[in-house]
């Protein structure tokens, strides 16, 4: 019997084999995604990359010479550089939980967000078993979202990094669980080249050697995606395995929440900016719903926080956000003093 993530690939590899019947392979360009679902009107095409939204994005970009797209603002450098590091993310259905919000609104909800304090966003783009979709990330930019977004997708084709782009992306999602470490390799040279970050998640010791691949950031993953179970402890479990494999990123463990602005913005690693790569940031993802989770994993090396079905649950997902990360704030402070 196939497990989840077995189900999904197999849809994945049908849906990229009909991309690239629409696709012009040797251009590198990617023809008009599919219609997006009844519940998510098609937005018209979003402003050349380098464009307005870009430009006036109030994160550090990814500059540099070379021949990636480098105007999009930095995952790694936005983490590196939030006194709370939050990914929140926009996700409307679960394979495993059914609905989560079935009316949100990727025009409403991210922007919401990033008013309320995010660091950076995660967008599910994966239509079959999330109910997501390419244009779910133009509408967020077209809506006035300048944060860094993550692609979120079960990728495993050159294509889908190309889909990425054309979206309005800034990273993408590499999974080992769904990779060949050599087929993760290419995919993740190729992302660099396009000027595009990567988080690449793990979930268990043995996917640990991925890390050495160079990502500008490594998550581990607290839900395992055969079951779909949850458990944070996942990410205290190997997070000091991975920092023996990867080394610390910029920041100590032990330094307070408020991250010097002096740290670089080009830190992450941009193939196409030809920077040199620093260690990659640490992110703990899902299964997260409690302030105090975030101090004990902040002080466990993490840097990043993606949080989704915590705040989607709610009414109000940005003001979800804001009574979280008032909470933290004062948590924080109670834990100085």
């Amino acid at each position: 019997m196939q497990d989840i993530l077995e189900q999904i690939i197999a849809t994945k590899r049908e849906e990229v084999a009909a991309l690239r019947l629409r696709s012009c392979v040797g251009c590198g360009s990617v023809a008009a995604p599919v219609a997006a679902p009844a519940t998510a009107p098609v937005a018209s095409p979003l402003p050349s990359r380098e464009g307005t939204w870009g430009a006036a994005s109030p994160l550090p970009s990814r500059g540099g010479a070379g021949g990636g797209v480098c105007n999009l603002p930095s995952l790694r450098a936005a983490l590196l550089n939030s006194p709370t590091g939050i990914i929140a993310e926009f996700k409307r259905r679960s394979p495993s939980k059914g609905w989560i919000k079935e009316d949100g609104r990727p025009d409403v909800i991210p922007l919401s967000y990033q008013q309320n304090g995010a660091a950076a966003l995660s967008i599910l783009t994966d239509e079959h078993y999330f109910a997501g979709h390419d244009d779910f990330i133009r509408e967020a930019r077209q809506s006035g979202v300048t944060l860094p977004i993550l692609y979120k997708n079960f990728v495993i084709d050159e294509l889908q990094l190309y889909a990425a782009l054309a979206c309005g992306a800034s990273a993408v999602l590499l999974i080992a669980a769904c990779l060949s470490k050599s087929d993760c390799k290419r995919l993740l040279d190729k992302a660099h080249a396009l000027g595009l970050e990567v988080l690449l998640e793990m979930h268990s010791e043995e996917e640990l050697e991925y890390a050495t691949l160079g990502p500008d950031l490594c998550g581990i993953n607290n839900r395992h995606l055969g079951s779909f179970h949850t458990d944070v402890e996942t990410s205290f479990r190997l997070a000091e395995q991975l920092r023996a494999v990867v080394g610390h990123a910029s920041v100590s463990p032990s330094v307070s929440p408020s991250v010097s602005p002096s740290v670089s913005p080009s830190a992450g690693s941009c193939a196409g900016c030809g920077s040199v790569a620093a260690s990659p940031v640490l992110v703990s993802e899902s299964g997260i719903s409690d302030p105090q989770t975030v101090r004990t994993l902040r002080a466990a090396g993490f840097r990043g926080f993606l949080i989704g079905e915590t705040f989607m649950r709610q009414p109000d997902p940005g003001q979800a956000l804001k009574h979280f990360i008032s909470e933290l704030n004062t948590k924080t402070q109670r834990h100085e003093e």
